[in-house]
């Protein structure tokens, strides 16, 4: 498995610092927008054992998996797969990684927002926007006691 194979200790992926004594699933699933079962259907796709150690992969595998880990929709996964269907602008589906993850989700809201929907309410006044309880949780501020009367 690893035989004459150069150990990394940190491979990087996507952008992404992944620890080498990681196995490659978990050490993927360290990337944000990449779960475990996304890792795990990435790997299988390309014939890749999903327990053997980041570091020792090679610098053509890191490429090949860099590459693939950045758009995910060229190996022909189900869709259902992917973190973003039918995309608002363009109606495509779309896998997101790191930083354009957090950018298209802070777009999301500020659309909301802009067109004064129910949720873009919520988000603009900093309360639960998924139906939670506000009642006695989500408080922000001081805390409220008691104060016992003095003797």
């Amino acid at each position: 498995m690893a035989e004459g194979r150069q150990f990394k200790y940190i491979v990087r992926i996507a952008g992404t610092d992944i620890e080498g004594k990681l196995p490659l699933v978990y050490g993927l699933s360290e990337i944000k927008g990449i779960g475990y079962t996304t890792a795990i259907a990435i790997l299988r796709s390309l014939g890749m054992d999903p327990f053997m150690r980041t570091g020792f992969l090679t610098e053509a595998e890191i490429q090949k998996l860099d590459e693939i880990v950045r758009d995910i929709t060229r190996l022909g996964l189900p869709s259902w797969i992917y973190n973003r269907r039918k995309d608002y602008e363009t109606g495509l589906d779309k896998h997101l990684v790191g930083s354009e993850l957090l950018f298209y989700a802070r777009r999301d809201i500020e659309r909301e927002i802009r067109i004064g929907s129910w949720r873009g309410v919520r988000h603009k006044l900093g309360l639960k926007v998924r139906g939670q309880r506000t009642r006695t949780t989500g408080r922000l501020g001081m805390t409220v006691g008691v104060k016992k009367k003095r003797k």
